[in-house]
């Protein structure tokens, strides 16, 4: 990782719904007691960028709840009004007018920003269609693979001109529609890959067959992706070996649709309480989702919380002593890997997370920032080739780097509800998924200065 890439926030990635821009720093003040309270969160990163996409593609309009008005979202709705959409947006609710799988606009350039959704989701949808179109992103998004999806596309009859490295941003594609027949995908560096060309396949000219080779990192966003298909009109089918995806030729149908709240964000409110001994009940969550974070809940109940979960919402009550001594696989639900290991600091033992490798590749090496920081407030930290071990400890005061990276800075927050002089670098580049979150814990009762 280069060093000054890591702490230098790129503003140009931040779009007009980020809150923060303007603080380079905030300090986290220790509760004086428990943090207690009833929430809600805005609508899913991963869920908001599929529908906007499937919408687009779609016949007719589609009116989308929920949505999560972040940077990610904000990147995808302009990129779309780029190609021609009209995509307006509402209060939470944005109203998209699809094109039928044809872009009205068919030669421009598309800036993605730091959003691997985006990068990873729009190419097969272009692919889909005619055109000729340059993307490009973010420093960073540059830098993190694109590989797997492109190689499927150049299969399927897209042409694909890198500008600096192959298999990344920025390229240009020319588009000529799908051939479709099967295509073959790793899913070992991300599930998006697969996403993003099982969400076009329904335009190819025949039947796509998706055969992946492999494990599959976060398979249940490969689900989450499938299941919205069908919403919209489209029913993929996954054979018996649970390897291959079929994808019919079809056309999406637009609808009206409620956009679930990103357990994701939920897990940063879930470990307050957690940590203080407090309450804390977000609404608008049901149990059965699909979203793989959700699994926090269950580590949570094994370090000692208590958790209830209602028809439309799940409360999650501290306790006193987390407990540790335990080794989790992150495999599935590796967005909380920062989550995991501040809470290991906490944790009447060391706790070990595994099956993370993958996560070098997201906004930074996260494995490698966590175990920088955690050292910087005199806690143990031992680096895995795919995880961390994290020792308890008392941390001590420090200014803390968030690697213009959106978990880095949520997740090292937490530490502020219980050690003193716990500052935060670029506090503004929670903007990706969750512009408030500094005014969210606020809300609850955490002073942020």
């Amino acid at each position: 990782m280069n060093d000054n890439a890591a702490h230098e926030p790129d503003l140009a990635a931040r779009s007009p719904w980020a809150l923060v821009n303007d603080k380079q720093i905030v300090e986290i003040v220790p509760s004086a007691g428990a943090i207690e309270g009833t929430i809600t969160v805005p609508g899913s990163k991963s869920l908001t960028n599929r529908a906007l996409i499937i919408a687009a593609m779609a016949e007719g309009t589609s009116r989308l709840e929920g949505l999560l008005k972040s940077d990610d979202s904000y990147w995808c709705i302009n990129s779309l009004r780029k190609l021609g959409i009209e995509a307006g947006v509402e209060g939470d609710t944005a109203i998209i007018r699809g094109c039928g799988g044809q872009w009205p606009v068919r030669e421009a350039e598309i800036y993605t920003g730091a959003s691997g959704t985006l990068s990873r989701f729009l190419p097969g949808a272009l692919a889909a269609g005619r055109g000729n179109w340059r993307l490009k992103g973010s420093r960073r998004m540059s830098e993190r693979p694109l590989a797997p999806l492109l190689t499927a596309l150049a299969g399927q009859g897209a042409v694909i001109q890198h500008e600096e490295t192959d298999g990344a941003l920025p390229f240009t594609l020319q588009a000529n529609g799908l051939h479709g027949g099967e295509a073959v995908m790793s899913g070992s560096l991300s599930s998006q890959f697969i996403s993003g060309l099982v969400m076009a396949a329904p335009y190819a000219q025949s039947p796509l067959t998706v055969r992946i080779d492999g494990e599959v990192v976060q398979r249940d966003y490969v689900d989450m992706t499938l299941e919205m298909m069908s919403d919209f009109g489209v029913h993929p089918a996954v054979l018996d070996d649970g390897q291959t995806i079929a994808i019919p030729n079809g056309v999406y149908q637009a609808r009206n649709y409620r956009l679930e709240p990103d357990v994701s964000t939920c897990c940063y409110f879930w470990a307050l309480a957690a940590l203080t001994n407090g309450r804390v009940r977000i609404e608008g969550i049901t149990p059965d989702t699909r979203q793989p974070d959700i699994e926090l809940l269950d580590v949570l109940s094994r370090m000692g919380c208590t958790i209830k979960r209602g028809n439309n919402d799940i409360e999650v009550l501290g306790t006193d002593r987390l407990q540790g001594g335990m080794t989790i696989s992150m495999k599935k639900w590796s967005d909380q890997t920062l989550t995991m290991a501040v809470l290991a600091v906490f944790a009447d033992g060391p706790v070990t997370l595994t099956d993370a490798a993958h996560i070098r590749h997201h906004e930074c090496d996260r494995i490698s920032a966590i175990c920088t920081e955690l050292r910087k407030l005199g806690i143990r930290a031992e680096e895995h080739a795919d995880g961390v071990t994290v020792h308890p400890g008392q941390p001590q005061p420090a200014l803390l780097n968030s690697y213009d990276d959106h978990r880095m800075a949520m997740a090292l927050s937490l530490i502020g509800v219980r050690a003193p002089g716990i500052r935060i670098a670029d506090p503004g580049c929670v903007s990706k998924t969750c512009p408030d979150y500094f005014d969210r814990l606020s809300e609850l009762g955490v002073k942020v200065v």
